[in-house]
Parts: C-alpha cells; sequence; structure tokens
C-alpha cells in the first residue's frame, strides 16, 4: 500500500524528547507507531483494521494518547 502515512525525519526530530527513555527492554519503533495511530485516526479505521505495515493492532491501541493525556 503506497498509500500509508510515514512521519518525515523533521517531524521525529520535533517528538523525539517526548518519548519515555527505555529502561531495560528495547523499545518498538516510534516512527511505526505513531504513524499508525495517526493512520487510524485519519482514516477513521477501527483498531483492527490497521495494516500490517504499523505493526500489531494491539500496540497501536496501547500506546495511543490516554484521554486524560490530551
Amino acid at each position: 500500500m503506497s498509500d500509508l502515512f510515514w512521519l518525515t525525519d523533521a517531524q521525529m526530530a520535533r517528538l523525539e524528547p517526548f518519548f519515555p527513555k527505555s529502561h531495560s527492554k528495547p523499545r518498538v519503533d516510534d516512527r511505526r507507531v505513531l504513524s499508525g495511530i495517526i493512520f487510524i485516526n485519519r482514516n477513521g479505521l477501527r483498531w483492527l483494521g490497521a495494516p500490517a505495515a504499523y505493526g500489531p493492532h494491539e500496540t497501536l491501541y496501547n500506546r495511543k494518547p490516554r484521554q486524560e493525556d490530551e
């Protein structure tokens, strides 16, 4: 699918300071997860409808901002 959304290097550089630091196990690819969350929101899809290129839909759902975080 060429119509997938991916954050640019410049956008990731601006967001990088807000990511938590990894302590024990390595973090999943933040660009992939954030791009997937944005794709889902922009297209009005359910989490199960996330393209496989963004990884497991459970990961996208678990990393989305919570209501109190917005």
